[in-house]
């Protein structure tokens, strides 16, 4: 069989846990699956780094990009010039005039909550839907990241349980205790780390709820006189200025460090470093930051929302994500309670053991064989 994947997501520079999820579910597939052979859909960026590991895999460039008219309208013509069985399409976005049969992963419903600046129109917010819904219709078999997904797309989209398989994802090796005294003090210099810190790392819309963690880090420096600086890390997004707005209002904005894109090779040291990691999020589909810091030994706080507490089980501290004060609580109660610093953090180190990148892999093959 000749397997397609839409990965013109692939990397997380571009896509963050799009990307990610792309980018390790493909490099476990291809160590895993030595019968089927593999055919990436790339655009130039990625096309020009990607390396196919074997004589199995061929890569495909194509130019359309991705939420765009070139999608529907381009797209499948370029999918026609090569020949394949089965085509992956790894997010919701996918020709809604294209009928090859196809797999599709949906990471959660946030679209439907949090439409973003781009859908500022009622053709726009149609047009949206209809994709997602005919993705998830022409699918054969829909993957959800998590049973919170699973039961979003049951409850909003009609889908048979039946049609839906859960696969976690996983935690990539290089999130792990670092300890070399150089890199880290040459990573906290340049990001202008100075003091103990609170660690966030992801993109900057409004599900995200920034917002909330910059105002209980306010709470922490003016009630419990915490010593701390806040780390906001991801690259900020022009069209959700409120997070900027909540910086610049804060009386401790000098302790509030934003660092842009983070790479690779940093962001495991940041996690080792940070005091505690926050996810103030109103809706994850999976969360994969959480495991992340956990498997390099930073306890998290999480919102008690969506699929968070699925994935993390007893192993954070949770909090409702519309109340500053209860998670600056939670943040001192970690800070200030070695004991249960100690307890969330071997929690967190157990909890990692349920998440395999090549786990993942496998039952995808498995989806694919089974089709």
């Amino acid at each position: 069989m000749r397997i397609a994947i839409d990965a013109r997501m692939y990397g997380n520079e571009q896509c963050t846990g799009i990307g990610t999820y792309i980018e390790r579910l493909t490099n476990e597939l291809f160590k895993v699956d030595q019968k089927n052979e593999y055919l990436l859909f790339l655009r130039e960026a990625a096309f020009n780094h990607f390396n196919p590991p074997h004589d199995g895999v061929k890569k495909a460039l194509v130019h359309s990009p991705w939420y765009s008219y070139d999608e529907q309208l381009r797209l499948p013509f370029e999918f026609a010039k090569h020949k394949f069985d089965l085509i992956h399409y790894p997010h919701f976005n996918s020709p809604v005039f294209y009928f090859k049969k196809s797999v599709c992963t949906i990471h959660d419903i946030t679209p439907l909550f949090f439409p973003g600046h781009k859908m500022d129109s009622w053709f726009r917010k149609t047009a949206h839907q209809l994709v997602f819904r005919a993705t998830i219709a022409k699918a054969k078999k829909v993957i959800a990241v998590s049973e919170s997904t699973k039961a979003g797309i049951v409850e909003f989209f009609g889908v048979n349980p039946d049609k839906i398989a859960v696969t976690y994802e996983g935690v990539d090796e290089r999130f792990r205790n670092v300890q070399n005294s150089g890199i880290i003090r040459e990573i906290k210099e340049r990001f202008g780390i100075t003091k103990p810190y609170l660690f966030y790392v992801g993109v900057w819309r409004n599900h995200k709820n920034i917002e909330t963690l910059v105002r209980a880090f306010n709470i922490l420096k003016e009630k419990y006189k915490i010593e701390h600086q806040l780390v906001l890390g991801g690259r900020e997004d022009l069209h959700y200025t409120k997070v900027r707005q909540e910086i610049e209002a804060s009386p401790y904005k000098q302790d509030i460090i934003t660092t842009g894109y983070i790479a690779d090779n940093e962001l495991p040291v940041l996690y080792n470093q940070a005091d505690c990691f926050v996810i103030p999020s109103f809706i994850e589909g999976f969360g994969l930051i959480a495991i992340e810091s956990q498997s390099c030994g930073c306890p998290v706080i999480a919102s008690n929302t969506s699929s968070l507490p699925e994935v993390l089980n007893d192993s954070a501290l949770f909090f409702d994500p519309h109340k500053a004060d209860e998670l600056a609580q939670q943040i001192y109660n970690l800070l200030h309670n070695t004991e249960l610093r100690k307890s969330i953090i071997a929690k967190g180190t157990n909890n990692i053991q349920r998440f395999s990148w090549r786990k993942c892999a496998r039952q995808t093959l498995e989806i694919y064989n089974s089709l």
